[in-house]
């Protein structure tokens, strides 16, 4: 490997995406190598990603599309990017213009950073709101219970018979046995 590569990374979500417009971005760009594959932002396993950050050296720089291709959410963009920094290798989002490799760079970085987040905390305050003044109104969130009270109540009965078998109730009403226990108690 040469010294100061320019090395790629692609992500696309759903098989149904394509990674052709990211692929051809990069090369245009200059990478050397790309690191493709399809995961969720948010899947734990980003294999290739793992690959892609090994194959780093000081001096190289990392290339993306786009910000969200990287990171999941923004403080892990932030950390992965500092992580980065650290280690002498650079950043660059083709679509947002934005590359560390300068003092202007890294500011541009922070600051977008920082609205991102600002962003991301204003959408939660607002949320938060609406929960608070659907529930002052007598709204109750969150899913409906698997079970009603006579099925707990028959439920209850049945795991009383020593004879009759939890994950058998569990079948019967269409639970898991972690159900059971949690709306019937331990048996």
């Amino acid at each position: 490997m040469s010294i100061n590569q320019r090395i790629g990374y692609a992500r696309v979500s759903t098989d149904d995406q394509n990674l052709d417009l990211q692929r051809d971005a990069l090369n245009k760009a200059g990478c050397s190598s790309i690191y493709e594959e399809k995961a969720s932002g948010k899947s734990i396993g980003r294999p290739e990603l793992e690959q892609c950050r090994k194959a780093l050296r000081a001096g190289d720089t990392l290339v993306v599309w786009r910000l969200d291709r990287l990171g999941r959410s923004l403080p892990d963009l932030v950390n992965l990017v500092t992580e980065l920094e650290q280690k002498g290798i650079g950043f660059e989002s083709i679509t947002e213009k934005i590359e560390t490799g300068s003092a202007a760079g890294k500011l541009i970085f922070h600051v977008f950073a920082s609205l991102a987040e600002f962003e991301r905390n204003l959408i939660r305050e607002r949320t938060r709101a609406g929960l608070d003044a659907a529930r002052a109104r007598g709204k109750k969130g969150g899913r409906k219970p698997k079970l009603d009270a006579k099925q707990i109540k028959e439920i209850k009965a049945l795991l009383r018979d020593p004879s009759i078998e939890v994950s058998a109730v569990a079948r019967r009403y269409g639970v898991s046995r972690t159900t059971l226990y949690k709306y019937a108690g331990a048996a």
